[in-house]
């Protein structure tokens, strides 16, 4: 039986870890966590913030989905959008979900990326 999601695996190209640094650790406030040292020679990084974590993989022939994407769950979404923002992503608002606010970012490698709010 399912009990959670452990993580939400997505690509990069190669030679992008620095960029991946910046967002997910500056821009989205994530904690880098080590990788296993026999997963450490693949590149790649991995980010943490509470029970959520993002492995993003080094991908030869990369492409990011246009659609697929990770949905994150956020408190606070209109200061969360602002930090984004400040910190130079783009931050796309959409009123689509029923009973939730949310909207789009993305990341430097073009990596689609949710963030909702249930609506109380």
């Amino acid at each position: 039986m399912l009990a959670a999601v452990d993580h939400v695996q997505l690509a990069a190209p190669p030679g992008s870890e620095e960029r991946l640094r910046e967002y997910y650790g500056n821009v989205l406030g994530m904690t880098e966590i080590p990788k296993p040292p026999a997963l450490a020679p693949r590149g790649g990084c991995w980010f943490q913030a509470g029970p959520v974590q993002l492995h993003l993989g080094i991908e030869t022939d990369f492409r990011p989905a246009k659609k697929a994407h990770p949905g994150l769950r956020v408190t606070g979404i209109e200061a969360y959008a602002a930090r984004l923002e400040e910190r130079g992503a783009q931050v796309v608002w959409d009123d689509d979900l029923p009973g939730h606010k949310r909207f789009y970012s993305e990341d430097p490698v073009g990596n689609r990326l949710e963030f909702l709010e249930p609506v109380q």
